[in-house]
């Protein structure tokens, strides 16, 4: 039992470090501990850290850690792109595939899993990487002195030191900024990823429940032992002897589900912006201007308020014609206007959507449009 309760706590505490991580920063759990287990993940844990190395190495200490900080993450670096975070993706990649092949390919064939899915999975493997290459690799729409006045929505990217066309962000993974010509790559690497991890973790759920039937598992527990053939009853003894025989499955399919989710959600989340025409850097200035807006109106809703008492107290203002119309009146501090997101690139999903498949600058009417 020490195994079952094992996976439970592991995945119980994988759950929690998830939702955190995604939904900390939702205002439904403000000053709670999630919010809290949020913050210490992304930044509270680093700054800690900081200190630590500042109590005990000094201030040189800290600064010459903050100096090894920006020359690997901070700025454009071969070494990063070439050596660590590719060997780092290629050997989770890899490492995961080999672990899959070499305890489950045994069941390959198996009651519901047919031969085939030997050769797809590595043609799964091998599409994945290719399209981690075209990312990581391709041109996301440089900005360059032939081509300045074409471009539009560009930001110059502080780590890689150009400006790139409709920029959406610098993605780390890839040591690549994610612009114009190369979002459908990003795109298409996030959806490949996600349906490679749904795919082995249902394959190797077939395998298991194969497993199951072959060795006529619930026949000798309700012939042989007398549970009673009901779903309740069942579970228990079957989830036992899956996790005693097939734990390294069992770990497998949680890991997968997990990382497949996690694919879903950030793929939903670049859908979304593809399909509104918007960019992750145009969000956060979204948001930071409605955030303004809004604490502008306040404002001005608080300065009408506070000068319609002033008129009130003085008597300068006329007394409003009934008692029950000035305590059902409105008060000053709810006409505050709407902020609207009014966003011009958005033609429609389709023509969006069309845009990220190709991008203006590789059609020919757009440069016959911006010679003229």
């Amino acid at each position: 039992m020490e195994i079952q309760w094992a996976l439970v706590v592991h995945g119980l505490v994988t759950l929690l470090v998830v939702v955190s991580l995604l939904c900390g920063h939702w205002p439904i759990f403000q000053d709670t501990f999630i919010e809290r287990i949020q913050y210490f993940i992304t930044s509270g844990a680093y700054d800690y850290f900081l200190r630590f190395v500042a109590v005990i190495f000094g201030s040189r200490g800290r600064n010459c850690f903050l100096v090894v900080e920006h020359y690997f993450c901070g700025r454009p670096n071969p070494i990063l792109q070439c050596d660590l975070l590719q060997l780092l993706y290629l050997s989770i990649l890899g490492v995961t595939y080999l672990v899959i092949a070499k305890s489950s390919f045994r069941y390959i064939p198996g009651y519901y899993v047919s031969e085939l899915h030997r050769y797809t999975s590595m043609l799964a493997v091998g599409v994945g990487v290719i399209l981690f290459l075209l990312t990581s690799f391709s041109d996301p729409g440089t900005v360059t002195a032939e081509n300045v006045s074409q471009p539009a929505r560009s930001k110059h990217c502080g780590i890689c030191d150009r400006c790139v066309a409709r920029f959406d962000h610098h993605c780390g993974w890839m040591n690549n900024c994610i612009g114009e010509k190369n979002t459908r790559y990003f795109l298409a690497f996030l959806l490949w990823h996600f349906l490679i991890c749904l795919y082995g973790a249902v394959v190797l759920g077939f395998i298991l429940a194969g497993e199951l039937k072959e060795r006529r598992v619930i026949y000798i527990l309700t012939v042989y032992y007398g549970v009673e053939n009901s779903f309740s009853s069942l579970f228990p003894y079957i989830v036992q002897w899956l996790v005693a025989s097939y734990n390294t499955q069992i770990l497998l399919i949680m890991f997968l589900a997990i990382v497949s989710l996690l694919l879903a959600g950030f793929f939903g989340y670049h859908a979304h912006l593809c399909l509104t025409n918007t960019t992750t850097n145009e969000t956060f200035k979204w948001q930071d201007y409605i955030s303004w807006k809004r604490k502008l109106n306040e404002a001005k809703s608080s300065a009408a308020a506070l000068k319609a008492s002033i008129h009130a107290v003085t008597g300068e203002s006329n007394p409003p014609k009934s008692k029950w119309r000035a305590f059902f009146r409105r008060s000053p501090l709810q006409n505050e206007e709407v902020v609207v997101k009014n966003n011009v690139y958005d033609q429609g999903i389709a023509s969006n959507l069309f845009e990220i498949v190709f991008p203006l600058s590789e059609r020919r009417s757009f440069f016959c449009r911006k010679s003229e």
